[in-house]
């Protein structure tokens, strides 16, 4: 089983444990990016959650604690994660949230709070089923992928699953039946303003076809890889990871379209081509000033002949 806390393995203040959650809802248009992360050195915890809505909004919330919780349980403020037993987790929230009709708004609400639509009350009560072992990333990594796979955390575990429950955001209320979703979760030092690009996808088909592949891109030029695909009930590690195209708005920064050459470990080659939809940009600020933006999005992938809408993409 998946150890689900670990005590620190560095001083480091930014040594972080995070756990993150995602899905959605076809039927509904609804989506969901959940995240809880504790640095334990510095005494901080931090949370956001976005609600991807069928209008083309997004519900979010943020917010920061002092770590009391953990490792005891895995919440931050009033948003909280619980493992019931091996493969089996329970997703809660209640609380406000803020409106924003353009999701790119995200990034300025801080210097420019008139971005904001609306303030909701949210309840959110979702389950987690797995329909895989849970992969853990770095057993099936290359020394120089384990190298620069370091900028964002030392072991790194996934699990696929399917997602039941209830959602209620001010007025709407969405019941969700069995979607595929994603839960992940991560140790180490991350450097968010010390890596030149990432590319993370989860991709689900169906319960017989998913996808994780994820690469970090360095100034150099160096390229570290990982990730697996969850094929008729196997989790088969990705061998490399070439990226053949990533392009961008006229901005530099928010991406428009991605293609990747994809061979597993049984030698298999795939091409994965991707179009991110709505975008969220969290911005993450380093020492020295830089911005990075950590791009969360639901988008449409085409894998070989096969096509899929509304998947998870972070860049």
């Amino acid at each position: 089983m998946e150890p689900l806390t670990h005590p620190p393995t560095s001083n480091d203040p930014e040594w972080n444990e995070s756990y993150y959650f995602c899905f959605y809802d076809k039927k509904n248009k609804v989506g969901v990016l959940n995240r809880v992360g504790f640095k334990p050195n510095k005494k901080e915890g931090m949370t956001f959650y976005f609600l991807f809505l069928p209008d083309g909004s997004i519900g979010a919330f943020h917010a920061t604690d002092d770590t009391e919780n953990y490792p005891g349980a895995l919440k931050v403020e009033n948003v909280e994660q619980h493992c019931i037993e091996d493969g089996k987790w329970k997703y809660k929230f209640e609380g406000p949230m803020l409106i924003f009709n353009n999701p790119e708004d995200f990034a300025k609400v801080k210097e420019n709070p008139e971005v904001i639509n609306d303030l909701v009350g949210a309840k959110i009560d979702l389950n987690f089923e797995a329909i895989n072992e849970t992969y853990e990333y770095s057993e099936h990594m290359t020394a120089e992928s384990l190298e620069i796979g370091k900028k964002t955390g030392d072991l790194h575990w996934e699990q696929v699953g399917k997602v039941s429950g209830s959602i209620q955001v001010g007025e709407q209320t969405f019941e969700i039946n069995q979607c595929i979703g994603q839960r992940d979760h991560t140790h180490g030092i991350r450097d968010w303003t010390g890596i030149g690009n990432w590319i993370y996808f989860v991709v689900w088909f169906d319960e017989n076809l998913a996808l994780n592949p994820a690469a970090v891109g360095m100034e150099d030029g160096r390229v570290g890889t990982g990730g697996f695909i969850f094929k008729d009930g196997e989790n088969i590690p990705i061998e490399t990871i070439r990226i053949l195209e990533h392009s961008y708005q006229d901005n530099g920064v928010f991406p428009i379209s991605t293609v990747l050459e994809i061979v597993d470990k049984n030698g298999q080659q795939y091409t994965l081509k991707a179009t991110p939809g709505p975008i969220i940009p969290v911005p993450f600020r380093g020492d020295d000033g830089e911005v990075s933006f950590l791009i969360q999005s639901f988008g449409s992938f085409q894998l070989d002949d096969r096509t899929v809408d509304t998947v998870l993409m972070r860049f």
